[in-house]
């Protein structure tokens, strides 16, 4: 059954991020504000309505950004969920620097067991079965997907420096001094900016060596790249380096955390 979840997940991000490169190509597009006035385009709504409609032969409820209002006293009783972010980066997605991606997870007792995100400017896709280990590979033109062609991460990428990566958006200062301390044990110190759940991806890829998040995230921000890190061997942990992360929560806000390479 979990392969067929992989694949509903995998079939619902690469149409989501079909609906968003739509809106995307557009030279103007419509833009909202929410209710926290950060921008949404309308692109996160049709990403949104697809990705619903193929993952709803699954039969397990769904948790978006978009459907955020769903009441606790009806969630918290869900075993098993999907928990989807139908574009994440917004930001990056208005100024169009294509670091944006479409996330979706699969939740069981709390913890996330199975993620996908799909890259629609570059056709990058990554997914993890976290029991099974997590991989990547370039979506073709006719959106095709053979898994068993994937390359399993972490990949083999000769570095000789410790990449730090960073959000494009949302570096402040208790980010900057986290990475001053790094620098006192690590000469070769780079730092790499990324929007969205790319930075985590990186860290899975062996691209990057740590992604230190000291702002606030949303559940549906995270999960599956958490399944692809965990997936990929790398701890995913609040900034203790102890205390694990856990999902459907009352407050779907996250704490801060620390994704790191082993």
């Amino acid at each position: 059954m979990i392969k067929f979840y992989l694949e509903k997940a995998i079939e619902a991000s690469i149409f989501g991020g079909k609906e968003i490169l739509q809106v995307y190509k557009q030279d103007n597009y419509y833009i909202e504000n929410k209710s926290d006035n950060s921008p949404l385009t309308i692109a996160d709504k049709k990403s949104h309505e697809k990705i619903c409609d193929i993952l709803k032969i699954t039969g397990i409820p769904i948790l978006s950004e978009e459907s955020k209002h769903i009441d606790y006293d009806v969630r918290k009783n869900w075993k098993k969920y999907w928990l989807v972010d139908p574009l994440d980066g917004t930001k990056e997605f208005i100024k169009k620097n294509g670091d944006f991606t479409v996330n979706i997870a699969l939740i069981e007792e709390q913890k996330p067991v199975l993620g996908v995100i799909f890259v629609p400017v570059t056709n990058e896709l990554y997914f993890s079965v976290v029991s099974e280990g997590a991989y990547k590979i370039n979506v073709q033109s006719d959106f095709n997907v053979n898994i068993e062609l994937a390359e399993k991460l972490p990949l083999k990428i000769d570095k000789n420096n410790y990449v730090v990566v960073a959000s494009r958006s949302h570096l402040n200062e208790q980010t900057e001094n986290f990475i001053n301390e790094l620098k006192k044990t690590h000469e070769n110190l780079e730092i790499m900016s990324r929007g969205s759940s790319l930075k985590i991806c990186m860290v899975a890829e062996g691209r990057a060596d740590i992604y230190p998040r000291f702002g606030p995230t949303m559940e549906w921000d995270i999960a599956a790249g958490h399944a692809i890190a965990i997936g990929a061997n790398c701890q995913f942990k609040q900034t203790d380096n102890l205390t694990d992360i856990c999902y459907n929560k009352e407050d779907l806000l996250n704490p801060y955390f620390i994704v790191s390479r082993k």
